[in-house]
């Protein structure tokens, strides 16, 4: 195997490892190739242009990537870049489900289709064969106390399942 193959196939295993692929199969094609681009980087401790299997198994940890002076603390002005990166990225999802007419704004009837009984149906759905049954509300009901928001409605979110 080729070292580009060898590049590439860490590329995509880092990718499915780390959930992006996923998400990455919504986004358009110019967005796939930043995600990939920025998480080849990341990998890529030591700025070489490639990764090594010794960088593919150690990747760097949320705290690594935000300390971009590697002074092993963050600064305040690295708190701020990781939260406003974070919700720009959220900002742009968001956009990119709700904004049905693309105008790289939501209306008010956009933005109050992102919520109500239909979305609430569509999480319960987890199938989504168009009904709920009994095993679908317990497993919602099962996540109560976990998953990443809890609650009641802390189940599947719009656009996974």
């Amino acid at each position: 195997m080729t070292r580009n193959k060898q590049v590439s196939a860490l590329v995509i295993a880092a990718l499915v490892a780390t959930g992006a692929a996923s998400s990455a199969m919504a986004q358009d094609s110019t967005q796939r190739s930043e995600r990939r681009a920025e998480m080849f980087t990341q990998l890529d401790t030591d700025g070489d242009g490639v990764v090594s299997a010794e960088e593919f198994a150690n990747p760097p940890s949320r705290f690594e990537i935000a300390d971009t002076d590697g002074n092993g603390v963050l600064s305040a002005e690295e708190l701020t870049a990781m939260g406003q990166q974070r919700n720009e990225k959220r900002v742009a999802r968001m956009l990119e489900r709700f904004d049905v007419n693309e105008d790289g704004a939501l209306s008010q009837e956009e933005f109050a289709a992102r919520s109500g009984p239909s979305r609430m149906f569509e999480r319960l759905d987890a199938n989504d064969d168009g009904s709920v049954s009994a095993e679908e509300f317990a497993q919602l009901r099962m996540k109560e106390h976990g998953g990443k928001r809890g609650g009641f409605w802390g189940g599947k979110r719009h656009g996974s399942n």
